[in-house]
């Protein structure tokens, strides 16, 4: 009598041979599972490299060299660090011109600075460090000793310190055409005011969008199949052809709401137009709109069926059905296809620069009309110019854009968890 395992097999099949299958199958299983923890390792690896790579020309050692010594400051023999607010305000005057000086006093009085402001601006402006040469962090940490000898023979009168370009000034200076004192405040304030505009377009119109065309629209129709087939194809269409669409409606056709003329929000209406923040946000709202749709599409139909079937079972609209069980259902997988279409508009570049995002701006942004800047144009205007210094601190931005993008990402997955707990 056979036994039950035996008349489970095929007939042509014998033991041996199914023995031999499993065996088979468990080496491909192996396989294939050796790959993807090599292409995981590799993974870990190239991001290292790359975060190493950047953090190479943050920090390292640097020949800091005066224009004037600190000691060549002092007056009556009281050093630099102990002056009084008044004699420090004296040297800035003796020794910026006039009209620089002027500009100071305009942005803020020099009576309303507190002593650190002032001592911070004389630093900055009459003693102006620079930095001569530096060297990489690698070299910083295996060639010291001869970074020392090499900057005592070259640069006697300088100074070797342990720099990083990224600290708290760096982050909360505006631009500057030094690149000792130059930071990236503005740009920060840019970006976070363009990605706020465009989640605040995007979101509730591409959930919408999913909404209608999953719950409520005829699959079978030729115009849904139409619509459809073009949220499809737009998700592949090229940055920069957003940035031509967005120049177009938003900067020239839409000029009067964009710049913020038709509201009377601003103080000169013959220099407004419409390449503000406003503009921006609008354009990559555009960009990352076919994606949420489409997340959005495929996380309501991964909600079972029966959950609808069960709803208009007992009495549910349409509407009651898809608010209160279907989209709840949807929100974490919406919510993650959110995520990472905002992850694609922080770091776009091209559609910004056509829609006419400054590369230099000292000012911060003070609303949806303001001009502005973000921080991929930043760092790409701090790549090209010719200083070895400028890429220093485009290597600290490239830092702080990587912090805000998983500060933002971060809070994202919260509020995913939050309501997902909620509900």
């Amino acid at each position: 009598m056979k036994n039950k395992n035996e008349n489970s097999l095929p007939a042509s099949a014998t033991h041996q041979d199914y023995v031999a299958n499993l065996s088979q199958r468990h080496r491909s299983g192996a396989i294939w599972r050796g790959i993807f923890q090599v292409s995981t390792a590799i993974g870990i690896v190239v991001l290292f490299l790359l975060l190493w790579n950047i953090s190479n020309s943050v920090f390292g050692y640097a020949v800091i060299v005066n224009a004037i010594e600190p000691e060549d400051l002092a007056i009556n023999d009281i050093p630099l660090e102990q002056l009084h607010p008044v004699d420090l305000t004296f040297i800035l005057q003796e020794n910026l011109s006039a009209n620089v000086f002027r500009r100071y006093e305009t942005e803020k009085p020099f009576a309303e600075r507190s002593r650190n402001e002032i001592y911070d601006l004389v630093i900055e402006r009459v003693v102006e460090p620079r930095v001569e040469e530096m060297w990489s962090l690698s070299d910083s940490l295996f060639r010291r000793d001869e970074i020392f000898a090499e900057a005592a023979a070259e640069y006697p009168d300088g100074e070797v310190e342990f720099i990083s370009w990224l600290d708290r000034k760096f982050v909360t200076t505006p631009q500057d055409d030094v690149p000792e004192i130059a930071g990236v405040r503005t740009a920060i304030l840019g970006s976070l005011w363009v990605i706020m505009i465009t989640i605040v377009f995007s979101f509730p119109l591409g959930v919408g969008a999913a909404i209608y065309l999953e719950e409520y629209a005829n699959t079978k129709s030729r115009i849904n199949r139409i619509i459809q087939t073009n949220i499809n194809n737009l998700a592949g269409v090229p940055s920069i052809i957003y940035g031509v669409l967005g120049l177009a409606i938003f900067v020239r056709a839409l000029e009067a709401i964009t710049s913020g003329n038709a509201f009377g929000a601003v103080e000169d209406p013959t220099t407004a137009n419409g390449r503000t923040i406003l503009s921006a946000g609008l354009t990559l709202g555009l960009l990352i709109l076919p994606v949420i749709i489409i997340n959005a599409q495929e996380a309501l139909k991964a909600v079972p069926q029966s959950l609808r079937q069960a709803a208009f079972g007992l009495g549910a609209t349409r509407w009651q059905t898809v608010w209160n069980h279907v989209l709840p259902s949807a929100l974490p997988g919406i919510m993650t296809g959110t995520i990472l279409a905002i992850s694609r508009a922080i770091g776009e570049t091209a559609p910004l620069v056509v829609v006419g995002a400054s590369t230099f701006v000292t000012f911060d942004p003070e609303g949806p009309f303001s001009k502005f800047t973000v921080l991929p144009i930043q760092i790409y205007q701090w790549i090209s110019r010719p200083q070895g210094e400028f890429r220093n601190i485009a290597a600290a931005a490239i830092i702080v854009l990587l912090i805000l993008l998983l500060s933002l990402n971060a809070t994202a997955v919260l509020i995913r968890n939050r309501f997902t707990r909620r509900l």
